[in-house]
């Protein structure tokens, strides 16, 4: 199989870990990989590298990286361009032109001739039997299209949270008839299966292709066993009690505020938070604006409330991190259409999660019945304010047995659980086609005339 799988490991990315359990788990049921990405320097530019991610990437797993990268997140002016250096804004806009043109998306249009001869020079050197694409970039289609015209070999698509889809806002992305619509059209005529991350998602493409709709697939995030610390958990009432958030820092900055000024309302409040901390960490931002931001500051301003900014934390602390830590703050970007990995983590921690999200948010769906949730009161200062009052509550009054409760209320999310589904699915889908292939082949071939004989 070759994997098309841009942000695989080392890539700082929340999605290298269901990258990195796709391409296990072809290897488990008995498949070659081969994973095509890009080079680790790439990702030192733009979202930074965590080379821990490797430890558990099966050895036979073949990596191929290619020597693409965004133009636009070089920092070192030293290697600008005169147009650049003179006018950025302008660059940057002719840059984008440029992209677009030999296929529909910004910052990675212009990556399709180098990813379809990849594709093509991978299979040469071993035949696939299949293509799995995982998007974002959706240039990636590209590729896939490419092995298919040449040499018909099968494909399917990990859209991971949808391309004609806005998860955030919830509407549509593009219409049937644009560029990327016939791009998505043409892809989903002939894809073995496509996979999503949540229902709402799956419904959206079910109701826009109704003709796919037995295609699309729900194949969630889930969670990494080995994230978890594993353990009920007593907090330390003297020391303060410690919350955290730990994910990318991709929300607004005043959803942060938001948070923080509920915060702040809390610690006056509640006794048990007078001397407690908020720790956060993960990546903010990329490229030049790495922790150079509005958000670090605000997050510095916060300091005298117990706010701490951790920086970015290696996959094998995360456990580590989470032990620590007496509550979770959950705080996401969207609606409906977003689940998040991070919130399959966080229940397993079996520690109180306090909901800084919009009230209809997928997050919200799967953690309906986990005990040590305190529900979802929107982006509300008053109503996150007693979010976090409850949840200090819970950090310490809570029985083992709940604990135990909490932890076990994620165990059907494991990422292995879900890929090892998922990826078996797909595995008997190829199978069923390459059967009704062989199967069509030979209803023609009894249909011809012998050689040499008379036609009728």
């Amino acid at each position: 199989m070759i994997y098309l799988a841009i942000g695989f490991p080392p890539a700082a990315k929340s999605c290298a870990y269901r990258m990195r359990e796709t391409a296990n788990q072809f290897v488990r049921q008995g498949w070659d990989v081969t994973v095509v990405t890009i080079a680790q320097e790439s990702w030192e530019r733009d979202s930074g590298v965590d080379l821990t991610l490797l430890e558990q990437v099966d050895p036979r797993v073949r990596i191929v990286e290619l020597p693409l990268s965004r133009e636009d997140l070089e920092t070192d002016i030293g290697l600008y361009s005169e147009e650049r250096a003179l006018n950025p804004n302008g660059w940057v806009t002719r840059l984008r032109r440029r992209q677009m043109e030999p296929f529909p998306e910004p910052n990675f249009g212009d990556w399709r001739g180098d990813l379809e001869q990849a594709v093509l020079k991978v299979h040469a050197e071993q035949p696939a039997d299949l293509l799995l694409a995982s998007c974002v970039p959706y240039v990636n289609l590209a590729a896939a299209w490419k092995l298919w015209e040449e040499a018909k070999v099968p494909y399917a698509v990990d859209f991971r949270d949808g391309w004609s889809i806005d998860v955030i806002e919830g509407v549509e992305c593009f219409a049937r008839d644009s560029a990327e619509g016939i791009w998505e059209q043409r892809i989903l005529d002939h894809a073995v299966s496509l996979w999503v991350v949540n229902d709402p998602i799956a419904e959206h493409y079910r109701t826009r292709y109704p003709e796919f709709a037995d295609r699309v697939h729900v194949v969630r995030n889930g969670y990494d066993a080995d994230s978890s610390p594993g353990r009920v958990h007593r907090p330390d009432t003297g020391a303060g009690l410690a919350f955290g958030y730990l994910g990318t820092v991709n929300f607004t900055v005043p959803h942060l505020e938001t948070v923080l000024d509920a915060w702040r309302a809390a610690r006056e409040r509640e006794p048990l938070l007078a001397n407690a901390t908020f720790e956060v960490r993960g990546h903010i931002g990329n490229g030049s604006g790495r922790e150079a931001n509005r958000h670090a500051e605000v997050l510095k301003q916060a300091e005298p409330d117990g706010v701490r900014f951790g920086g970015p934390a290696a996959k094998a602390e995360v456990a580590s991190i989470y032990a620590r830590w007496d509550a979770m703050v959950l705080i996401l970007i969207g609606g409906r259409y977003v689940t998040s990995g991070k919130v399959y983590e966080y229940m397993a921690t079996g520690l109180p999660i306090v909901s800084a999200h919009v009230v209809e948010h997928d997050a919200s769906n799967v953690l309906e019945g986990h005990p040590l949730w305190t529900g979802a009161p929107g982006l509300d200062v008053a109503g996150l304010t007693e979010s976090f009052v409850r949840a200090a509550h819970m950090a310490v009054e809570t029985s083992d047995e709940v604990h135990a409760e909490a932890m076990a209320h994620a165990d059907r999310f494991t990422r292995e659980a879900v890929m090892s589904v998922a990826v078996k699915t797909l595995i008997d889908d190829h199978a069923a086609l390459h059967r009704d292939s062989a199967g069509d082949a030979a209803a023609l071939a009894d249909t011809q005339p012998a050689a040499g004989g008379p036609s009728q």
